[in-house]
């Protein structure tokens, strides 16, 4: 049996994370942290172009599916693909969230919330530190 290499987990020590991130990008994808609003890169982008991990490179969200949540925040209402994060229950600071992970590297990227726009309902509310955005020339 072959084993999928798209599928296959990335993982790094901590010291190798910590040697590949800054500081700020450290904090928020292998500690969970969250930027400040409105102070993280691309929260505010209008170009076309991909989103991608910060961590792997694996893309994870288009500009088209990008829009204004007014949150301070990078927020999409859907993801690139099928299968690109991964949801995970998250209880933390009091509160019932849904964690977003990127599904390759499991670097947090943020939180998922009902409350977006159609056709899917879903705000992707992403921190600017766990995105590294590639504009596409159009």
């Amino acid at each position: 049996m072959t084993q999928d290499n798209s599928k296959s987990k990335i993982t790094k020590s901590d010291a190798e994370w910590r040697a590949q991130l800054t500081p700020s990008q450290y904090e928020v994808t292998r500690r969970h942290g969250t930027e400040q609003a409105f102070t993280g890169p691309n929260w505010d982008q209008k170009k076309p172009g991909l989103y991608s991990c910060i961590c792997c490179g694996a893309p994870l969200f288009q500009s088209e599916t990008k829009f204004d949540s007014g949150t301070g925040w990078p927020s999409f209402y859907a993801p690139v693909q099928a299968g690109a994060v991964e949801e995970h229950a998250d209880n933390s600071h009091f509160m019932h969230r849904t964690e977003v992970r990127c599904a390759k590297c499991e670097a947090h990227l943020g939180h998922v919330f009902p409350d977006g726009p159609q056709p899917t309902g879903l705000r992707y509310c992403m921190n600017g530190q766990s995105l590294k955005f590639e504009p596409t020339d159009k």
